[in-house]
């Protein structure tokens, strides 16, 4: 006989967004939940599949279920994530996306799961009421950016762009805090008034969050919990949150290639530069020249792993002149996917400079190594602010009001981090050890997920 003292196991459908960095942590958290007996139904493109499916830790329990993006006008041939396109066109990919609709309601009714995870449909609640499934609108950026740009108290003129003081000020009620943006920089939250599909960003997203039972958002209350209780009085919905969720270092994972692992263990520890910007950040060439030049300023070995810039076949083409054999020994740049979490634990690496996306954003405090940002988006720019001004565990790279930094500001916060006898490093130092003391303690990220199931149970 079953125990009846004991509630029946969740199924639960997810469909993120179709991007990687929306894919990957909605992966994370099904593998969570799997640990604990709970069962996933996984909706998301082909290509994506094929990528991400070695991270599938219990296959018994998280199945696959493609889906096909068609192809709309403007959208390219086999685009099916964020990073097929450029980062700047993504209405086409929104309209395909909206589209998948049938193929979603004809898995909700054969699967009939008890709940269903989405950030970006706001057509699912509609969807799942069909088959009285609960749903959470999951959200894997950070509660500030949320809080910041989509909330109701903030009004949007719908027959004209926002100029840059309305962007730049909070919305009635924004917690006092330094995550804010700074004048210009404000441009960056202006896509919240862009076209997504049939609607505009901000419009969706308000929709997302209104249709959904409740709002899970990936962080904790000791970093954002002021943003998460906004949110919560603004849309008069409960918010869940998971904790950082990503997967424990473990003896039993994934080794580092042995070609990184080869070329890092030539250099003593702590002295390695390590700079990753995310698939989705395409750079300029001559952005993309400044950085490197940057990194050769340092005078450190480092490991630059970008995308192409615009306009270039390869990396290789596009770096300076000469650039090469004057950094040759102890500098590479490469222009494809590496192993981040792996690379970060090696321990030749002594700085990370991120782009500060959120999972970046985790991994980097979750690391030992000295941070250094360079944002781009607006939640980048929040992102930063956090680790930056609020938790001091970072150092922000200047840049000009082109928006962009010379390599002199780069070198300058690489030493500011990594110079022996500086003073900054010592205090970036000493609160980075200590949030992740706090985040690494044992039972710390397994009691959001218990916590967590509490809440969807409690649906």
């Amino acid at each position: 006989m079953p125990d009846l003292s004991q509630p029946k196991k969740l199924h639960i459908l997810m469909y993120p967004w179709v991007a990687i960095g929306h894919i990957t942590p909605f992966l994370q958290l099904a593998n969570s939940l799997a640990a604990r007996g709970h069962s996933t139904s996984f909706l998301l493109p082909p290509k994506p599949l094929l990528r991400l499916s070695h991270l599938n830790l219990h296959p018994d329990l998280i199945h696959f279920h493609p889906i096909t993006i068609p192809h709309v006008p403007g959208l390219p041939v086999d685009a099916q994530t964020a990073s097929d396109i450029d980062i700047t066109d993504k209405n086409p990919l929104a309209v395909a996306f909206d589209a998948t609709a049938p193929q979603v309601h004809s898995l909700l009714l054969s699967l009939k799961p008890d709940l269903v995870f989405y950030d970006f449909a706001d057509w699912i609640p509609a969807l799942a009421a069909s088959v009285a499934a609960k749903t959470v609108c999951h959200n894997v950026i950070c509660a500030s950016c949320m809080a910041i740009g989509v909330v109701p108290a903030r009004p949007i003129p719908t027959d004209r762009p926002m100029t840059v003081e309305e962007l730049e000020t909070p919305p009635a009620g924004y917690p006092s805090s330094t995550v804010v943006l700074r004048g210009q920089e404000a441009l960056s939250l202006s896509f919240i008034a862009m076209d997504y599909g049939a609607s505009r960003f901000d419009a969706r997203v308000a929709a997302t969050l209104r249709g959904c039972d409740a709002i899970g958002i990936r962080t904790c209350r000791e970093l954002e919990g002021d943003m998460c209780d906004y949110l919560s009085d603004q849309y008069k919905k409960p918010v869940l949150l998971t904790g950082p969720v990503l997967p424990p270092a473990s003896a039993h994972g994934p080794k580092l290639e042995e070609k990184w692992d080869t070329w890092l263990s030539n250099f003593p520890p702590k002295s390695v530069l390590y700079c990753a910007f995310g698939s989705q950040m395409i750079l300029r060439k001559e952005q993309f020249q400044e950085m490197v030049l940057g990194f050769e300023m340092t005078g450190r070995p480092f490991l630059v792993a970008v995308s192409k810039p615009h306009g270039a076949e390869t990396v290789e083409e596009a770096l300076p002149e000469g650039f090469m054999e004057r950094v040759e020994g102890r500098g590479v740049v490469h222009g494809g996917w590496v192993q981040q979490a792996e690379i970060l634990r090696h321990p030749a690496v002594g700085c990370f400079v991120s782009h500060c996306g959120f999972g970046s954003m985790w991994e980097a405090l979750l690391s030992d190594c000295q941070i250094v940002l360079v944002p781009r988006l607006a939640d980048q720019i929040l992102n930063t602010r956090l680790l930056a001004a609020e938790l001091r565990v970072a150092v922000e790279v200047a840049r000009g009001d082109m928006g962009w930094f010379a390599k002199e500001d780069l070198c300058a916060a690489v030493g500011a981090v990594m110079d022996e006898g500086s003073e900054t490093a010592e205090v970036v130092r000493r609160n980075h050890a200590k949030w992740r003391k706090t985040f690494g303690e044992e039972g710390f990220m397994e009691n959001y997920i218990d916590g967590f199931i509490q809440q969807l149970y409690q649906l």
